[in-house]
């Protein structure tokens, strides 16, 4: 891992991406690198992310992988610490990384259940802890925009779907985690945002296909633009979340 004074000359944003090497946290790491951001990009495929980071290094940015299991919390706090020695900022941070498993509530498996909350909002818990102080400090020296957390939720945590219970009840929880930051941190330039989609075109809703066709789900990149778009507040404006259906209703 490279360190330190050098680096930290770089005048450029930093962001930090989970789930960064496919579908939405690939799709949002490309806008900010395309907007100039350095990056730090986790996921938990080594090849995979080598391959998006690659991808990515094409902007001109500055981009660091660091692969690891967002279930496993020291993975998580490795993963913020790798980034605060490589960049020494936090403009922007993207909680993508995210695992759903279909199942009515009286048969899904509590272990499934027991993953889905490990990474949809243990993690993302552990990962404010580790990287409040350092969005807090980078918001202290760029009052103009501050520092911004996005999370990618759900409507399934907004609005119930059959057989999601476990699903949207820790996309809901999610949403929750990000209004609890407007309550602690707002006041010092660190607002988060949470983007809750119906079915957005990426493997992760492969498996409606034969509901819902890939050409009438949402676009990656109409929420990769919404999530730039709040980067570009300036600290005054807080929007609490957004949430995006389908052309034609309010589910998923």
């Amino acid at each position: 891992m490279s360190t330190s004074g050098q680096l930290h000359k770089d005048q450029r944003p930093a962001a930090l991406v989970t789930g960064g090497s496919r579908g939405i946290g690939l799709g949002i790491a490309r806008a900010l690198a395309e907007a100039g951001y350095n990056l730090t990009v986790a996921a938990r495929d080594p090849e995979r992310l080598e391959k998006a980071a690659t991808d990515l290094r094409s902007t001109g940015v500055r981009v660091q992988t660091q692969a690891g299991d967002m279930a496993e919390e020291e993975d998580t706090r490795l993963l913020t610490r790798a980034h605060a020695e490589a960049y020494g900022r936090l403009d922007v941070l993207v909680i993508a990384a995210g695992v759903g498993t279909a199942g009515d509530i009286d048969s899904l498996p509590m272990r499934r259940f027991d993953k889905q909350f490990a990474v949809n909002l243990r993690s993302p818990f552990v990962l404010l802890q580790e990287t409040l102080p350092l969005l807090r400090q980078t918001a202290a020296r760029n009052p103009a925009h501050g520092a911004k957390v996005i999370g990618l939720s759900s409507i399934t945590g907004v609005y119930s779907e059959a057989g999601l219970a476990a699903y949207g009840a820790s996309k809901a929880a999610l949403r929750s985690l990000c209004h609890s930051v407007n309550a602690e941190a707002a006041k010092d330039g660190v607002s988060a945002t949470a983007i809750s989609p119906g079915y957005v075109d990426t493997d992760m809703a492969a498996w409606q296909h034969d509901r819902i066709a890939p050409e009438e789900m949402i676009r990656v990149g109409d929420i990769a633009e919404l999530a730039l778009a709040v980067t570009r507040l300036s600290p005054q404006a807080v929007v609490p979340e957004m949430v995006v259906t389908r052309s034609g209703g309010m589910s998923a």
